[in-house]
């Protein structure tokens, strides 16, 4: 179980938005690369970060902080937001990312997404963006009619390495990470899934100990660490406490 402190980013800018609203960000540190140097110093052991705007424009808009976070951390750090190529793919992985997570292309495209994994074993997740239990993609600003197991069934044995699920009904707006569907994709699929979207309290962290969140990789928390909701000694400890049974 690993907890994931998130970097979004903006305009250069660390954010936060509300239910994935660009017109609703809350800037928490004009600096990423500090904000990413402490969350190491805090004891974090992974970043995850996404490109808000290159998740809107279909390619790299911060690559100039993302660039400026790997100098600053020595820990591994996974990115979205806007790769849509084999191309941006390879280039963001020889920059020293340590894995590139593809929304859009996995619903667009889900042969590159097979041939990423073929091609970087092991360092290619797969991001579904799910409102009402269907995924969205283009930054969420679009609905599909596909389902989250549905997709998520179809890179089954590709060697995707994690599958990150967002409920964009609860993203931003500290209500609770959504168990029942979290939980239902975890159980349907071999992949390890990460949780992401809702965490709000260190009664999601101690929720994530109970045996039968054992099948998730890990969460992902952002406005809830950066309002102070979640201590990161306590969770950290609770993690790895459970780590060792």
């Amino acid at each position: 179980m690993i907890l994931f402190p998130a970097i979004d980013l903006k305009d250069g800018q660390c954010v936060r938005l509300k239910l994935g609203d660009m017109d609703q960000a809350t800037v928490y540190n004009p600096d990423p690369a500090a904000q990413a140097r402490a969350f190491e110093e805090q004891g974090f052991e992974w970043l995850h970060v996404v490109d808000l705007n290159g998740a809107f424009a279909g390619e790299t808009v911060n690559g100039a902080a993302v660039d400026a976070i790997l100098k600053a951390t020595r820990n591994p750090v996974q990115l979205g937001g806007g790769i849509r190529t084999l191309e941006h793919i390879e280039n963001w992985l020889s920059r020293g990312l340590k894995r590139v997570i593809l929304g859009t292309v996995a619903v667009r495209d889900p042969a590159l997404v097979i041939e990423a994994c073929r091609k970087f074993p092991g360092r290619v997740a797969v991001g579904i963006d799910a409102k009402g239990g269907k995924v969205a993609v283009e930054g969420w600003a679009e609905a599909s009619e596909l389902g989250v197991i549905e997709l998520a069934k179809k890179f089954e044995g590709a060697g995707v390495s994690a599958i990150i699920y967002t409920d964009i009904d609860r993203d931003g707006i500290l209500t609770g990470i959504n168990w029942d569907s979290t939980l239902e994709l975890a159980n349907a699929v071999t992949i390890p899934v990460i949780a992401s979207g809702g965490l709000a309290s260190m009664d999601d962290i101690r929720r994530l100990t109970e045996p039968d969140a054992a099948k998730l990789e890990g969460a992902i928390s952002g406005r809830a660490l950066y309002d102070g909701r979640i201590d990161p000694k306590e969770a950290l400890d609770l993690i790895r406490a459970a780590r060792k049974g």
